[in-house]
């Protein structure tokens, strides 16, 4: 497995565990586990943006991996 498919795997990992997490944020009720639900949310969307731009780098410097 290359480095750019473990990424992508990676990737695609994060996003399902986004979306679990904003369904919670949207079903909680309590205000305190909603805002941990929230600080969550932003560290997993910065988190994909990082590997987003890694992967972009990635697949710069190995065309072959493009699209993989």
């Amino acid at each position: 497995m290359t480095v750019a498919s473990q990424v992508k795997q990676t990737l695609a990992s994060l996003k399902g565990a986004r979306g679990t997490l904003n369904m919670y944020t949207v079903q909680t009720r309590d205000d305190e586990t909603q805002s941990v639900y929230t600080n969550s949310l932003e560290i997993a969307d910065h988190i994909i943006n990082d590997l987003e731009d890694r992967l972009k780098v990635l697949e710069f410097e190995e065309p072959q991996y493009k699209g993989n």
